[in-house]
């Protein structure tokens, strides 16, 4: 019993499912932190510009 249980590897898809997942779930996690710190500079940009500016305070659109 002992040696049918370590010769089967019926399992061994699955093993490899699951280590593809995790790699692929942390590769998203990675990307998405990339791109939310390469988007924060611009957000705080236009964020300070919508916060200071007055409305109706433009010449240049008359």
């Amino acid at each position: 019993m002992l040696k049918s249980f370590l010769t089967d590897d019926s399992g061994a898809i699955t093993v490899d499912w699951v280590v593809l997942t995790a790699a692929l779930c942390g590769l998203a996690i990675a990307v998405t932190a990339l791109i939310s710190a390469g988007a924060r500079t611009p957000t705080n940009a236009l964020n300070s510009t919508l916060s200071t500016d007055v409305v109706g305070d433009h010449d240049s659109f008359d």
